[in-house]
């Protein structure tokens, strides 16, 4: 396990069902530290997690009264992350399908480059829905013509790590950015302000009702959230192409 002063891993829970001890587990097992934000549950995860941190001084519970949100809980952590004194957070789910064993190389990734955002390239197997990754095509594409094909291989996969400060900037700069369109809206915006992407492999779990998987994604719900981004930022993204255009020549 690694210790840093600058980097901590950030999950956001909302209900996340049986897995979740094992994930913050696994977690802490490769980081400290660890904090999780627990948004407006209503289940029994917050004293769960709350008896966790008791017996470990690495893991630090942040808890909302209302669920507002990924990215509203995500802005909750990363604002005390900062006033905490840290730089850098991974982000990753408390479902069990994030890759627990992948956080300390992308940690060493954000100190060698700590001005990039490192993002997972997911590695699927069998268990992905398959309406779920032909969504996911169609978001990669959008995400990619509004960034001028920046460089980021996976808009929607929520393990990575982000520069606070940049990301902190651009989400109280938007009203937006709050529920699941969270991560594919920060990755355009920050490559926007000229943030760097860098993908690494990361597997990728879907787990069965059966294993303990629990999902919050409403297909039509959330694609109609995300179809409304992808509008949305459209139009700014005219408004920037020519900084754009002259960003891609001068690499």
């Amino acid at each position: 396990m690694q210790r840093s002063a600058t980097h901590l891993v950030l999950i956001p829970s909302y209900n996340p069902g049986p897995r979740l001890c094992e994930t913050v587990r696994a977690a802490r097992a490769h980081w400290e530290p660890v904090w999780v934000v627990v948004d407006g549950s209503t289940d029994d995860s917050a004293a769960l997690l709350a008896g966790l941190a008791r017996a470990d001084p690495g893991l630090r519970v942040l808890c909302r009264a209302r669920n507002g949100g990924k990215g509203a809980a995500l802005l909750d952590g990363l604002e005390a992350a900062r006033a905490a004194g840290y730089t850098h957070v991974l982000t990753m789910d408390s479902d069990g399908q994030h890759p627990a064993e992948c956080i300390e190389p992308f940690m060493a990734a954000s100190l060698a480059e700590p001005a990039a955002m490192i993002l997972g390239a997911p590695v699927f197997d069998a268990s992905a829905p398959r309406i779920r990754l032909r969504g996911r095509r169609i978001a990669n594409w959008w995400t990619n013509l509004e960034t001028l094909w920046a460089g980021i291989g996976d808009t929607l996969f929520g393990f990575r790590v982000y520069p606070i400060a940049p990301l902190l900037a651009v989400m109280h700069r938007s009203r937006w950015m709050r529920r699941f369109d969270f991560d594919a809206e920060a990755v355009v915006r920050l490559s926007w302000r000229g943030v760097p992407a860098r993908n690494l492999p990361a597997p990728c779990r879907y787990f069965s009702a059966a294993e303990g998987g629990v999902s919050h994604f409403r297909y039509w719900r959330d694609n109609v959230l995300l179809t409304w981004m992808y509008t949305r930022l459209f139009g700014g993204f005219l408004l920037r192409l020519p900084r754009l255009v002259a960003r891609r020549i001068a690499r």
